[in-house]
């Protein structure tokens, strides 16, 4: 006797409230119902159900096993539709959000290829810096890139980048180049809006911890603006290695005080929920990481 269709059978009698309706409900007989329900009781060897002429009412044991069977048949739903969500065609709107700099820079010139291997998917790309709510402003996947804390939303790491602090050379000819971080108070410093941390900057160094509160001059929302600030010999920025790295491989920029580390990011895609993940969000995330993996290491500097 196939079991899960004997937990099946029983739940839907206790759902439905009667052996006629789970009989119309599973497109079955009654008596074939009633068969599964009387098998299932007298394999186990307890009575799970109360049956009167007027109603039914689940046994102590029943409550039990209704609770428990109804949990397996539920991650048997969840495992098969897994694998229909892996073994089907990607298809459909979905609907991307990523911060500015890292959507234009890293993500837009993926898109064709992403396309190349579904077709069948429509991109839906918003930019914003901000925080979004997935599930109030119906994201199929952010993009984040953060030290994650606890969330009820899943999360799957792409990559990595780690902030550098640093500026111009010729703004290092006419200013003293620092040498710790205390130093910062007397430079020009262009902060990044959203940084978790606001104007307070942490640093790891031969000493341990180190946090510095810093002045700006000019707080910008957009890493795009602190690095051509940067560029343009207006000051000091602590910035991603995918925004300023080539800058620093290229001479540009300089990282200063190298042997004070700022903090290392994350890179991930989330997702609202682990349960039924669409093919087409299972799609992205499969191809982000396999891209990811080869090209975040373009993000690093030439000695790491």
């Amino acid at each position: 006797m196939d079991r899960f269709l004997e937990m099946r059978t029983f739940n839907a009698v206790v759902d439905a409230g009667s052996f006629v309706k789970a009989a119309d409900a599973l497109d079955m007989s009654k008596a074939a119902v009633s068969r599964y329900v009387v098998d299932m009781e007298t394999r186990l060897g307890v009575r799970l159900l109360h049956r009167t002429t007027r109603r039914l009412s689940l046994t102590d044991e029943g409550q039990v096993f209704y609770a428990r069977s109804k949990e397996l048949l539920a991650e048997l739903q969840e495992a098969e539709d897994e694998i229909t969500s892996r073994s089907a065609a990607a298809s459909g709107l979905l609907r991307i959000n990523a911060p500015f700099t890292f959507g234009i820079l890293h993500l837009a010139p993926l898109w064709g290829a992403f396309k190349a291997q579904h077709p069948k998917v429509t991109l839906d790309v918003t930019l914003a810096d901000r925080l979004v709510d997935l599930v109030e402003e119906g994201y199929d996947v952010a993009i984040r890139i953060a030290t994650l804390e606890s969330s009820t939303l899943v999360s799957k790491r792409l990559a990595t980048t780690r902030m550098v602090l640093c500026a111009s050379p010729t703004y290092l000819e006419q200013h003293e180049t620092p040498t710790h971080p205390a130093d910062l108070a007397q430079h020009s410093v262009i902060s990044y809006s959203y940084w978790a941390t606001k104007d307070e900057w942490r640093f790891n160094g031969p000493e341990g911890a180190v946090n510095v509160k810093t002045n700006p001059w000019i707080h910008a929302n957009n890493g795009d603006t602190c690095r051509a600030a940067a560029l343009s010999h207006q000051g000091v920025i602590l910035q991603p290695t995918f925004l300023v790295g080539k800058d620093l491989s290229d001479g540009t920029l300089v990282e200063l005080m190298p042997e004070y580390r700022s903090i290392e990011l994350g890179i991930y895609a989330v997702y609202p929920t682990r349960k039924h993940v669409s093919a087409k969000v299972r799609a992205l995330i499969e191809f982000l990481g396999g891209r990811f993996a080869s090209q975040g290491a373009s993000w690093s500097l030439p000695r790491e």
